[in-house]
């Protein structure tokens, strides 16, 4: 399966096919010249998937030089960027060398960030190894590191020359890992594609996903890949990939990064948004409970204990959806279809109203 994200400046195809890392060298060779490559990997990734990749590249006559720092939210942050561009330098890396991602959602937003910002921007290829990264941060072309106020604080626009997704690597994925990606999935399916709810409503439970991976992945990548050649700069109907995310990304920092997964962290701003939306008329009888029964048959959260109100309000004032006292939050009237509602920053409190019992 291959898709084609059309930008008119930086157009590049999302290759969706198992078995597909062990051909990597030759999909590298399709798109970029000999060089000298800097493979970015976490030391979960590289240990199963880090030689492979680097032999087949070799093979292909790149210069390759493997970069890699520990696993976890908790390290996608400057210091980990600063090593990463000092590591760039020692190698000689220049403008016309690349940065290749290796891994999940911190991987490729980290080693992207650092690619958008070397020498004022050289090209990088996104090879996602984890759900979420495969369906949702490895598209699109936002990188990022988290801050102490506020998750992917701190980032660019930066489109990537290609992205290779690789389902069998999923096999190899810790069951939480796995299940937080199904998270993004989940939203894809509410924001903007009934036939996909439909699909995941007949799923027993998370593993059976794993069976059609394929086409719950490119359906999902469709999903982001329309969004993102309307909207590339997040201006108006790509924020609606933000369902669930103003919160969730609030709960990820306050509970401290890595302690909460950001699937799952989509997973409980989807739920809370979405409550206290339909108390207030905005979306319709029932939409709550639809959500709610759908993550529980797939082993996602619907809330976070402790909740406190008052430091998740301070995180939210630092999203990157507020424009001055307001900030643009999405809502799903319908399965499949999403808005953009936009409220104060102090009515923003009022979504933050703790109710619920289900916890992490």
């Amino acid at each position: 399966m291959r898709l084609k994200v059309d930008l008119p400046r930086n157009p590049y195809d999302i290759l969706i096919e198992k078995g597909s890392l062990s051909s990597v060298g030759n999909w590298v060779s399709s798109l970029w010249k000999k060089q000298k490559i800097v493979l970015v990997t976490d030391n979960n990734v590289n240990a199963l998937y880090g030689t492979g990749v680097r032999t087949h590249l070799e093979r292909e006559g790149f210069e390759v030089f493997t970069f890699e720092f520990p696993a976890g939210e908790a390290n996608k942050n400057l210091a980990t960027v600063e090593r990463l561009w000092n590591f760039c330098a020692e190698q000689s890396l220049t403008r016309s060398d690349g940065i290749i991602a290796l891994g999940g959602g911190v991987v490729g937003d980290l080693a992207a960030f650092a690619a958008s910002t070397y020498m004022r921007g050289i090209h990088f290829l996104q090879i996602p190894t984890s759900l979420t990264a495969q369906v949702d941060s490895s598209i699109g072309g936002k990188t990022g590191v988290n801050s102490a106020y506020a998750k992917n604080m701190i980032g660019t626009f930066a489109q990537p020359g290609g992205v290779l997704i690789d389902p069998e690597v999923l096999k190899t994925l810790p069951s939480r890992d796995f299940r937080e990606g199904i998270g993004e999935i989940v939203k894809c399916a509410l924001i903007a594609d009934k036939e996909l709810w439909q699909r995941l409503s007949k799923l027993k439970n998370a593993q059976e996903l794993l069976q059609e991976a394929e086409y719950f992945i490119h359906a999902a990548c469709e999903v982001k890949r329309k969004l993102v050649v309307e909207d590339q700069f997040d201006q108006g109907t790509r924020l609606y990939l933000n369902f669930g995310h103003t919160i969730g990304h609030a709960v990820e920092t306050w509970a401290g990064y890595g302690q909460v997964m950001h699937g799952e962290a989509v997973a409980i701003g989807m739920v809370q948004i979405s409550k206290v939306a339909e108390s207030k008329g905005l979306m319709p009888e029932g939409m709550t409970e639809k959500i709610r029964e759908m993550l529980q048959k797939l082993q996602l959260p619907q809330t976070y204990q402790p909740w406190d109100e008052t430091a998740l309000f301070d995180i939210v004032v630092h999203d990157k959806k507020a424009r001055g006292n307001k900030i643009k939050t999405i809502l799903v009237p319908e399965i499949g279809r999403a808005t953009i509602h936009e409220i104060s920053l102090e009515e923003m409190r009022e979504y933050l109203k703790v109710g619920g019992s289900d916890s992490l």
